[in-house]
C-alpha cells in the first residue's frame, strides 16, 4: 500500500500546497506589520540596472533586507549610504518564491544630528580625496559681470536682499532659477539649476550668466542638508561659470561651500562679492584719470627738457654738410674727363680687337679649315680600311683554327666513346648508347651555336666599322652633289692649280670623268664674278 496515495485512516490534519503556505505567510506579515518605522545601520547598498534600490538594515544581532522600487526613490528623502544610521519607513512584505520577508522602504531619514555629522564628514573626505576642494581648480570671479544667475527660492527674504544689495552697489541683470531650498526635492533641483545655467548659449534668447550665486537663509542641519548632498557638490564642481555659495549664516558650513569658487557668509555678502560699488569705482576711475594726466604732463615736460639738452650738444646743420659738399664738388669736376678718357680707352681696345677680323682673313681661315677637312676625309678611308681588313683576316684565321679544333674535339669524343663501347658489355652498350649519342649531339649543337654566335658578333662589329668608314668618308659627301677634282692623281684645291693643269679628273658619286683644261678657260672662270655656290660642284 502507498502511504502517499492512501492516508492513514482517521488523520484530520489539513494538507496545504507550498504556494498556499507562502501566500498565507505574506498576508499575515502584511496584515500584522503594515506600516512600520525601523531604526538601524545601513549595510550593503545595490542599485540594480532596472533602477530599483536594494539595501540592508542591521543592528548588533540581525539583518533586514530592504528594497525601494524605481518610482519610489525620488520620495526617499536621502539615498542610503553604507555605515549610516537611519530611520526607514515603509511596508513589510514577504516573498513566496524564496520564503523571505523584507521592508519596502518609502521614506528614509538620518537618525540624529551626530549621524548627520558623521555622514557629512565621510562625504567631505571622499570629495577631498578626488580633488574637488583644491584651490588650483577654482576659477576667479569676473570683476563686473553683465548677467548674474541666482539659484534660490522665490519665497523669503534671500532673493530680496540680493536684489536690493545689487541695486545699491551696481545694478546688473539678474536671472533667478527658483528651487526648493530644503526637503527631498532640494538637492536634485539645485543640481539641475546649476547645470541648466551652464547649458545656456552665450548671447542667445535666454543669455548665459557670467556668475552664479547659490543662496539660502539660515536653518538647522536638517534644513540645510540638501546642500550637503553629493549631487549638489559635483554639480558645483562641474560648473564652467564661476559660482558663489551663500548657504546659511556665517557659522553654517555645507559641502557646496568647499566646492564653490568663493564662499559668502550671507546672501547679502554674496551680492557684495559679485559687484563693486559703482560710486567707489567711479571715484577710483576719476582718481586714476587725474594721476594719468599728471604723469603724462610730467613725462612730456621731462622729455622736452631732455630734447633741449641733447640739441645743445649737436653741431649746427650747416657744418654737418660742409664736408660732403666739398667731396661732391671734387667728384663732379673729375667726372667729365674720366668719362672721356674711358671712352677713348675702349675705342682703342675695340680697334685692336677688330683689326684681325677682316673678310679676307675670315675667308682664308675658312679655306684652310676646308682643305684640312678634305685631307682628313681622304686619309680616313684608307685608315678605316686597314683595321677592317685586319679584323677580317683575324676572323678568317679564327675560323680556320676553329674548324680543325672542333673536328679534333669531335674525333676525340668519338674515340673516347668507342673505347668505352669496347669496355662495356653488350647490354650496357645497348642501354647507354642512346644517352651518350644524345649528349654528343647536344654538345655538337652547343659548340656550333656558340661558334656561329661569335662569328656573327665579329661580323656585326666589322659591318658597323665599315658603315662608320663610309659615313665619315668623302664618298658620302659626293652623294650630296659634290665632286673631287684631281690632276695627275693629286687633289686640286684652288682655281690657280686647276688653271695650270692640262687635264682634270672629276670624281662623282657614280664614277669618274676626265676633261681637258686650258689656262685661258681657267683664267676666264677665275675672273667670272662671284655668285652663289653651285651645290652640284665644288668648282
Amino acid at each position: 500500500m502507498d502511504l502517499l496515495d492512501d492516508p492513514t485512516p482517521g488523520s484530520n490534519t489539513p494538507e496545504f500546497t507550498v504556494s498556499e503556505i507562502a501566500g498565507s505567510v505574506k498576508k499575515l506579515v502584511e496584515a500584522e506589520l503594515g506600516w512600520v518605522r525601523i531604526k538601524g545601520e545601513v549595510g550593503r547598498v545595490v542599485q540594480a540596472r532596472s533602477g530599483h534600490l536594494y539595501f540592508d538594515l542591521k543592528d548588533d544581532r540581525s539583518v533586514l533586507s530592504c528594497m525601494t522600487w524605481k518610482g519610489q526613490i525620488a520620495a526617499l528623502g536621502i539615498v542610503p549610504e553604507e555605515g549610516t544610521e537611519v530611520v526607514a519607513e515603509g511596508k513589510m512584505t514577504a516573498s513566496g518564491f524564496q520564503s523571505k520577508y523584507a521592508l519596502n522602504a518609502q521614506r528614509i531619514a538620518i537618525a540624529g544630528e551626530g549621524a548627520l555629522m558623521a555622514l557629512l564628514e565621510k562625504r567631505k573626505k571622499a570629495l577631498a580625496a578626488e580633488g574637488l576642494f583644491d584651490e588650483a581648480r577654482k576659477k576667479p570671479l569676473p570683476y563686473l559681470p553683465e548677467i548674474i544667475g541666482v539659484v534660490t527660492s522665490l519665497q523669503g527674504v534671500v532673493i530680496r536682499d540680493i536684489l536690493h544689495r545689487l541695486r545699491d552697489r551696481f545694478p546688473r541683470k539678474v536671472l533667478v532659477w527658483p528651487v526648493a531650498v530644503q526637503g527631498a526635492a532640494c538637492a536634485p533641483e539645485v543640481a539641475r539649476a546649476i547645470a541648466g545655467f551652464n547649458a545656456l548659449t552665450p548671447g542667445g534668447a535666454m543669455p548665459r550668466p557670467d556668475l552664479i550665486i547659490v543662496a539660502r537663509g539660515g536653518g538647522s542641519v536638517e534644513d540645510l542638508w540638501g546642500f550637503n548632498e553629493e549631487i549638489v557638490a559635483r554639480a558645483a564642481a562641474a560648473s564652467d561659470i564661476p559660482l558663489i555659495s551663500a548657504v546659511g549664516h556665517e557659522t553654517d558650513t555645507t559641502l557646496i561651500d568647499y566646492v564653490a569658487d568663493r564662499r559668502a557668509p550671507t546672501p547679502t555678502a554674496a551680492a557684495e562679492l559679485a559687484v563693486p560699488v559703482r560710486h567707489e569705482l567711479a571715484a577710483w576711475v576719476d582718481g586714476q584719470g587725474a594721476r594719468l594726466g599728471q604723469l603724462l604732463s610730467q613725462s612730456l615736460t621731462n622729455r622736452r627738457q631732455r630734447l633741449r639738452d641733447m640739441a645743445r650738444a649737436l653741431p649746427r646743420k650747416e657744418s654737418l654738410l660742409d664736408g660732403p659738399w666739398q667731396r661732391f664738388d671734387r667728384a663732379s669736376d673729375k667726372l667729365g674727363p674720366s668719362l672721356i678718357a674711358g671712352v677713348q680707352r675702349r675705342r682703342v681696345h675695340l680697334s685692336e680687337i677688330s683689326g684681325p677680323l677682316r673678310p679676307a682673313t675670315l675667308a682664308r681661315r675658312v679655306a684652310e679649315q676646308r682643305r684640312g677637312l678634305a685631307q682628313s676625309g681622304a686619309r680616313l678611308g684608307p685608315a678605316l680600311a686597314r683595321p677592317v681588313a685586319l679584323k677580317r683576316r683575324e676572323l678568317d684565321k679564327t675560323d680556320e683554327r676553329l674548324a680543325p679544333a672542333l673536328a679534333r674535339r669531335v674525333a676525340k669524343n668519338r674515340n673516347d666513346f668507342e673505347a668505352q663501347l669496347r669496355r662495356l658489355r653488350p647490354e650496357t652498350l645497348i642501354r647507354d648508347n642512346a644517352a651518350k649519342r644524345s649528349q654528343l649531339d647536344q654538345m655538337l649543337a652547343r659548340l656550333s651555336k656558340a661558334g656561329n654566335r661569335q662569328i656573327g658578333d665579329w661580323q656585326r662589329k666589322i659591318d658597323a666599322l665599315d658603315r662608320l668608314r663610309v659615313t665619315l668618308g668623302y664618298e658620302a659627301t659626293l652623294e650630296r652633289g659634290f665632286a673631287v677634282v684631281r690632276s695627275g692623281g693629286a687633289v686640286v684645291t684652288s682655281v690657280t692649280g686647276a688653271a695650270r693643269a692640262e687635264t682634270l679628273e672629276l670624281q662623282f658619286a657614280d664614277g669618274r670623268i676626265e676633261i681637258g683644261g686650258s689656262a685661258g678657260q681657267a683664267t676666264a672662270k677665275a675672273q667670272k664674278p662671284a655668285g652663289p655656290p653651285d651645290e652640284g660642284s665644288l668648282l
